[in-house]
């Protein structure tokens, strides 16, 4: 079984594997006494966007992004790419943005350059954000500290200050509501 969340955490509706039905921004996660502690894709959490979908999404959401390269390529290092981004990690910047009121720009996306793994920003999990006093404050102040730089949302997401940007895994969209 799996289990539906709804950013304001009320209820929970158990669906049984395989038969899930959703929106692309509502999170799913393995219900307790299910093997398997790593988030399940559920349909459209983990989808694959383009650079012009994820775009199109941050810019309606007042997020921008920048490139020490000034390019979008994702085969190159010096580029912020978002192509093939999951749409988890999409939504999850977006309810970052809403809930705190603080600019966010994007330093770091999908492109090559980055440490590989599962949840990595190659695979789509991971974004860079440049640092602000405001989302730094929002962060250390509202999310748990797990040692080392980093801090953990309620939904499970891990903000990791990294000198001089946040390096940010998103397993799931972070409380969003369902499309």
């Amino acid at each position: 079984m799996l289990r539906r969340t709804t950013a304001t955490g009320l209820g929970i509706v158990m669906l049984a594997a395989g038969a899930l039905v959703g929106a692309a921004a509502t999170s799913y996660a393995a219900a307790p006494g299910t093997a398997g502690a790593a988030p399940r894709p559920g349909p459209g959490l983990f989808a694959k966007l383009t650079h012009a979908q994820a775009t199109a999404k941050f810019r309606a959401a007042g997020i921008s992004w920048s490139s020490s390269g000034g390019c979008s390529d994702r085969n190159n290092p010096r580029c912020t790419s978002f192509d093939q981004i999951n749409s988890a990690t999409v939504d999850g910047v977006i309810t970052l943005k809403g809930a705190t009121g603080c600019a966010i720009n994007l330093t770091g996306g999908t492109e090559t350059g980055h440490a590989s793994g599962t949840y990595s920003h190659w695979n789509g999990y991971k974004v860079d954000f440049s640092l602000s006093s405001c989302l730094t404050g929002y962060i250390t102040g509202t999310f748990t500290s797990i040692g080392g730089s980093k801090w953990k949302s309620a939904s499970g997401n891990v903000y990791y200050k990294e000198g001089d940007h946040w390096d940010v895994t998103y397993y799931n969209c972070g409380g969003c509501l369902a499309d």
